[in-house]
């Protein structure tokens, strides 16, 4: 089965980004492709997404370290979080495992972008902001 993996650095806390992707119901606030969230049960949420709607079931949770998801219905089967301590910052990996080669680019690109919308809300939060006052748009504006 094909497999990505995409990284970037946070200068963040370490339980702060993990409290980020535990808390799956605060996902539309941050989450750039994220629309609307229905919990199911615990541990599987419903996702509309602007790449599609489909199902998480969490499938393995490590605080602080990693956080894996298996995916029903989306383009991709499986997905997680990695989460590494480099110095001030902190290395976070996600990875993603697909049926179809066809969808890499697409899974590579939304990755980037989920990445991308998690840095930012992290440091925002990091640097004092409020959760009610972040604007995930304004990742479009300056991205």
């Amino acid at each position: 089965m094909p497999r990505v993996e995409r990284n970037i650095e946070i200068k963040s806390l370490q339980s702060r980004i993990f409290k980020i992707l535990d808390d799956t119901s605060d996902s539309p606030i941050w989450n750039l492709a994220v629309q609307q969230i229905e919990k199911i049960d615990e541990g599987q949420y419903a996702i509309q997404s602007t790449v599609g709607d489909f199902t998480t079931i969490r499938t393995e949770t490590v605080e602080n370290e990693r956080i894996s998801l298996k995916i029903e219905g989306g383009i991709f089967d499986d997905m997680g979080y990695i989460l590494q301590s480099k110095g001030e910052m902190v290395e976070v990996t996600i990875w993603g495992e697909f049926d179809d080669e066809k969808n890499e680019k697409v899974l590579v690109k939304a990755g980037e972008l989920l990445l991308e919308s998690l840095k930012r809300y992290a440091e925002f939060l990091e640097g004092g902001g409020n959760p009610g006052e972040y604007d995930k748009k304004q990742l479009t504006v300056s991205a």
